[in-house]
């Protein structure tokens, strides 16, 4: 067997975080063409709700076994390996864990084709009758294609732990491209024939997610020095693995429930709340994973080597915490105040044209501002649990997140079903009352996980003050940001640069104004543009 490659494999990159952001953004950019694409074309009806619902039922597959799973059992163990110049030993567990992962999700592939008629009545049972079996149809077509995703997954573990971030996390780019190919060509021949546009989107799917994980084998392929499958399951590495992956599992599978739960309770509220609901979740999603996910995923590899370091490693985990922390932060509060205040401009932008129209968006608003309540509880949340993962220690998040699931089951069903039936508000402030309680229960998960991990680190390094300073700014800013957005609308120009106005004007005035202040996260983001002034 060739052996692995033993100086470059693996290289410290200070730039990590930005490498995992930039491969998220452009991934998330395609994400957003493609939900433009397919809100053009099918808006919110029963087609998108089905759609939308298929795309979840075979997503538990990749969710349990894929990116979050994978990345928190397998990459400690594998990055202390590389490490420790242990490279053959490394490269054997990885290819073991690769080759667990196929198998594994090959058998549940065909059991999830097999078996989707009742998954779908189980995660969908609001939906009518079509509507229920169309979902099945394209549950049945989606699953093979998200088996690939998960060992696309396994592949960012492998580039993740050499400290090659761009390419896995630019990786999905691939994915919405031929989703946005598929929806375009099917919208321009079959405009208005809702559940044939529905089937093409999930070919396209398919072929995406073998687009997307072929494009990263060559890489692993040259890091590991072979790809050969083998069954080493009694290796140290991959029983240390496997036994971190059970709690993993059962932590961000739960975690995943709570989505699971919520899509079940929108189904009762009436055509178009699913759809909704998911063009609610993407954009919530973007600063997640252009920031939380970027600096949670640079640091877990950087964490897994400080966890190894003795008496230090206390000290070097509070460090990098305290760094993580504030990068977080100062990205992550102006974001859910711009969901919450000029929200509506986002959404026009980036959704509203074809079937998609105003009712849309402000229903899609309305949804969004109940999910930014959590927001950066949901962020910070995400690098407490990575400091738990490197140290060995599943166990705290699986419990934080046990718990944040059963708030949210709880007081989502409450508010979705009894409350609404005794009180007949409308389905719109019901689907909200669903986002809130995710929202809540995420705040409970943040401060449960905190104060787990004290201990661990001399105090978890909290940027109270950035983010009470930022909250201030960014509040200001989203007032004045909205009032610039109405102003806009008697201007003799198109709808959507009333958007664009709002969103410049809010990202200058929080940038200007943490500037003013000093905040040396924002003093650094606008230093090279003040070079580039000065030199001109």
């Amino acid at each position: 067997m060739p052996t692995p490659p033993t100086a470059p494999a693996v290289r410290r990159s200070r730039g990590g975080a930005l490498a995992v952001a930039a491969g998220i953004l452009l991934s998330r950019l395609a994400g957003l063409l493609r939900e433009r694409a397919i809100a053009h074309y099918l808006g919110i009806s029963a087609a998108a709700d089905a759609f939308r619902a298929a795309l979840r039922v075979p997503n538990l597959l990749q969710n349990l076994l894929g990116e979050g799973v994978l990345s928190a059992s397998f990459i400690p163990v594998y990055a202390r390996l590389l490490a420790q110049e242990r490279f053959a030993e490394a490269s054997l567990v990885a290819r073991a864990v690769g080759s667990l992962l196929a198998l594994a999700a090959s058998a549940l592939a065909v059991l999830g084709v097999w078996a989707a008629g009742p998954l779908v009545n189980v995660l969908s049972p609001g939906f009518d009758a079509p509507t229920l079996a169309l979902t099945t149809a394209l549950v049945q077509i989606l699953f093979p294609g998200v088996a690939l995703l998960v060992l696309s997954a396994w592949c960012l573990g492998v580039l993740n732990s050499h400290r090659r971030f761009f390419l896995s996390y630019a990786s999905p780019v691939l994915w919405n491209t031929a989703l946005i190919a598929a929806v375009i060509a099917a919208g321009a021949r079959f405009w208005g024939e809702d559940a044939t546009i529905a089937t093409w989107l999930a070919w396209g799917a398919v072929v995406g997610s073998a687009a997307q994980f072929l494009v990263q084998l060559p890489a692993v392929l040259r890091l590991l020095g072979s790809v050969r499958p083998v069954l080493a399951v009694d290796a140290p590495g991959v029983r240390d693995t496997l036994r971190a992956f059970g709690p993993v599992l059962l932590g961000r599978g739960s975690v995943q429930l709570s989505g699971y739960i919520d899509q079940i309770l929108a189904s009762y509220l009436g055509q178009g709340v699913v759809a909704a609901l998911a063009n609610a979740q993407t954009l919530y999603l973007l600063p997640v994973s252009l920031f939380g996910m970027a600096v949670s995923a640079a640091e877990l590899p950087e964490l897994s080597a400080a966890a190894a370091q003795g008496e230090a490693r206390s000290t070097q985990l509070h460090a990098r915490l305290a760094s993580a922390l504030r990068r977080v932060v100062f990205l992550v509060v102006p974001s859910a105040v711009a969901f919450v205040t000029i929200g509506g401009f986002i959404v026009q932008l980036l959704f509203e044209s074809g079937r998609f129209g105003s009712a849309a968006t402000q229903l899609v608003w309305l949804l969004l501002a109940g999910s930014a309540i959590g927001l950066t509880a949901g962020t910070q949340g995400r690098l407490l649990a990575s400091a738990f993962y490197a140290l060995g220690q599943p166990q705290a998040p699986l419990r934080a997140s046990l718990v944040r699931v059963s708030l949210t089951a709880l007081a989502g069903w409450a508010v979705a079903l009894p409350l609404r039936a005794a009180f007949g508000y409308d389905a719109r402030w019901a689907a909200f009352g669903l986002t809130c309680s995710s929202a809540l229960a995420a705040w409970l998960e943040y401060a449960l996980l905190r104060k787990q991990l004290d201990p661990h680190v001399g105090g978890v390094p909290v940027p109270l003050r950035l983010g009470l300073g930022a909250l201030a700014c960014a509040l200001g800013a989203g007032v004045v940001a909205q009032l610039a957005g109405q102003a806009c609308r008697s201007l003799p120009w198109p709808r959507w640069l009333d958007a664009v106005c709002a969103i410049v004007v809010f990202g200058v005035l929080y940038l200007g104004g943490m500037s003013l202040s000093r905040v040396p996260e924002a003093l650094r983001f606008v230093a090279p543009v003040a070079r580039r002034l000065k030199l001109r």
